[in-house]
This record gives C-alpha cells, structure tokens and sequence, in this order.
C-alpha cells in the first residue's frame, strides 16, 4: 500500500518553492530546515470528517535534532556561508566556541526557543500544504486515502 503523502510529491515541490519566504524570513538557513522537514512527519487529523480534518505536522523527532541545528550553523559560518535566519540564532566560529565552553547560546532555554519555532513553522507549511490541496481540488481524495 503506498503512503498516502506518496500522491502528492509534486504538490509538496510546488508548497517547499512558495514556502521559501517564510523560511528565508525564520530563524532557520535552507539547510537547517531541511533537516527540521526530514524529522517531521504530516497526519491529518479528524480525517474521516471531511469538515474538520486537517493536515497536523508530527514534530515529535525534531526535538532529537535541535542540537544539530547548531552544528550546521557552525560548519557554515567556518566555511564563509551565512544563510538565511535571522543572525540573532548565533552561528560563526566564536559563538561555536562560546557555545562548547558553556559560555552562551541560550542552552536548553535557545534550544526551547527553536524547537517552539521550528514547531510554529512545520505547522504553518501543514497549513499551505492543505490550502493548495484544496484550492487544486485534490483534499478530498488526499484525506480519504489516508484513511486507507
């Protein structure tokens, strides 16, 4: 039996090129998010009422990759790169450095604040994922194959 998210590959190419922005305008690089896109899995939630179901991102693998976060940011900034974010969720050699002496970075209060946001982001990319669905006319078939 084919998953359910295998019908709508193309569909998630042409949200990832929309959602570019709003990545772009986060605290996460490209890179950054697509290891946050490749811990998390989509559900659709409520699936068999077709006037409250909804595509939910399952962030419960994310949390494992938070540290990691940093780590990209860091191989980054010593190899000259930026990115995309916002400069405030650190990065460069010298944060990395202050980081592993314990001396910054916000520790487990920096690593709540991106797991928050990566949390917000995946759901806001649920969210367009599920409004092109229905305004290409696919949603219904999508939810019902999910209930397959």
């Amino acid at each position: 039996m084919a998953h359910w998210t295998d019908s709508i590959v193309g569909d998630r190419m042409t949200v990832d090129r929309e959602f570019n922005e709003q990545v772009m305008n986060s605290r996460f690089n490209s890179q950054e998010w697509g290891l946050i896109m490749t811990a998390t899995e989509f559900e659709i939630e409520n699936a068999d009422d077709p006037e409250e179901a909804r595509i939910v991102a399952d962030t419960e693998k994310v949390p494992q990759i938070i540290p990691e976060l940093d780590n990209i940011r860091s191989q980054m900034g010593a190899m000259g790169g930026g990115g995309g974010g916002d400069s405030s969720s650190g990065g460069g050699i010298v944060d990395s450095i202050k980081g592993a002496l314990g001396m910054g970075g916000g520790g487990k209060k920096g690593e709540q604040e991106k797991l928050e946001d990566a949390e917000r982001l995946t759901q806001e990319y649920a969210d367009a994922l599920q409004d092109h669905l229905e305004k290409k006319g696919k949603w219904n078939q999508v939810r019902v194959s999910y209930l397959e």
